[in-house]
Order: structure tokens, then C-alpha cells, then sequence
């Protein structure tokens, strides 16, 4: 068994932030693949199918992202998946925006959602499949920069960012790791006009507003961020 696990937070409200492109390229591998994503399990909703003559599930935890491994965990555990088995989605501040990659191992650069898995599922070695949007510009704090919606161009050019993250996951399926990176990992970086960034506070509908400790979507275990 393969697991697919996007990272982002849940609910309304962060379904178009930076930070939840995980999920929005997981559910696009579960369409191409006709799987449904409607079972909660292991405090996720979790979908099966078959991709490539695999058997696969994807999962989209529903905790919040700085503990999504307590969700990961049990489901890799439960499929009797090895690390290397599962190929997570997320956003990347370290790639421009629209660039995909593919990398196995490595650090978390303090991303949360990482951080998390690293811990739960018993070291870094899974796949990962980066999607850049970007670093802030430099008024913007990290976390409220993630936790903001992608700006209208952003979102205009998202479509083509999602096929190519698919892309991505459908080569780590299909060929294994080290293939996909032999190949994507060539691209040309996004080109030089691509979508810019709207500053904090323009009328793209960005949400900048952390959620404050003690409030939904709040505290100091289950954060967005």
C-alpha cells in the first residue's frame, strides 16, 4: 500500500491558503484516479484506490498542520506502509512560485507539518513533493504570509501549478523516487513573470490574521502554522 498524504489545515476558512496546497494537489491525484476522499479515519479523511497498479490511500489529515503526524502515523502503521511508501504534498517557501520537486529525506526548515511526520512516523525518510510559493516580501511575517490566500494571479496560475505537482506524484507512483527527481528536478524555475505577490492589506481577499491562542482554530497544540 502507497499513501498520498496532503498537508493543510482544515475547514472553510484556510482552504485557499498558501499553506493548503497540499491538500489541493492531493484531492487533484484523487480525481485523476477516480478515489473518493469521503472516510474519516485516524483523524483524517482518508480515500483507496488503485493508481498504476498500486493500491493507494490518500490522506488529508484533519488535524491541524503542526500536528498532522498524529493522523500520518496511525494510517501508515494501520496500511503497513514503510516510510519511503509515502509521498507527501506541501508548500515550499525555499521554491518560486509554480516550481515543483521532488526530494526524499532531508530537514523539515521549519516547516511544522514536516516537523510533525518527522516525528511520527519515525524519521524523515518519506517522499516529498514540493510546491514553491514563494518567500513573503519583507513586511510580511512567514506565518501569516502561509496562512494568507494566494494572490488573484496566483490563484489565476494555480491550475497549471496543481497538473504539475500531479505530475509529480504520478511519476513517484509510476517510476519511484529517484526517477521523479531525475526529471523534475531539471526544470527551468518558473519564468521571471510570473504571478507577484499583492502587498499585505490589497483587495486580493488575503487572509493575514493568525488565529489567536485559545480561539477556534487556536492554541498552543493545534495551530495552523
Amino acid at each position: 500500500m502507497k499513501l498520498v498524504v496532503g498537508l493543510g489545515n482544515p475547514g472553510p476558512s484556510y482552504a485557499r491558503n498558501r499553506h493548503n496546497v497540499g491538500f489541493r494537489v492531493a484531492l487533484r491525484f484523487a480525481e485523476a484516479h477516480r478515489i473518493s476522499v469521503d472516510t474519516r479515519k485516524f483523524g483524517a479523511l482518508v480515500g483507496l484506490g488503485v493508481a498504476f497498479g498500486e493500491k493507494v490511500a490518500v490522506v488529508l489529515p484533519q488535524t491541524f498542520m503542526n500536528v498532522s503526524g498524529e493522523a500520518v502515523g496511525p494510517a501508515m502503521r494501520f496500511f503497513k506502509a514503510a516510510p519511503a511508501e509515502v509521498t507527501v504534498v506541501h508548500d515550499e517557501l525555499d521554491l518560486p512560485f509554480g516550481a515543483v520537486r521532488v526530494k526524499v529525506g532531508g530537514g523539515h526548515a521549519g516547516h511544522n507539518g514536516l516537523r510533525s511526520l518527522v516525528q511520527h512516523l519515525g524519521g524523515p525518510d518519506f517522499v516529498r513533493v514540493r510546491v514553491g510559493i514563494s518567500r513573503p516580501p519583507p513586511q510580511w511575517d512567514s506565518a501569516d504570509y502561509v496562512l494568507a490566500n494566494f494572490s488573484g494571479a496566483e490563484e489565476a496560475a494555480l491550475p497549471t501549478v496543481l497538473d504539475g505537482a500531479l505530475d509529480g506524484i504520478d511519476r513517484v507512483m509510476r517510476d519511484g523516487p529517484i526517477a521523479a527527481m531525475n526529471r523534475l528536478n531539471r526544470r527551468d524555475e518558473p519564468a521571471k513573470d510570473a504571478p507577484k505577490k499583492e502587498p499585505k492589506g490589497a483587495s486580493s481577499g488575503e487572509k493575514t490574521d493568525r488565529p489567536a491562542p485559545g480561539s477556534p482554530g487556536g492554541g498552543e497544540k493545534k495551530t495552523p502554522d
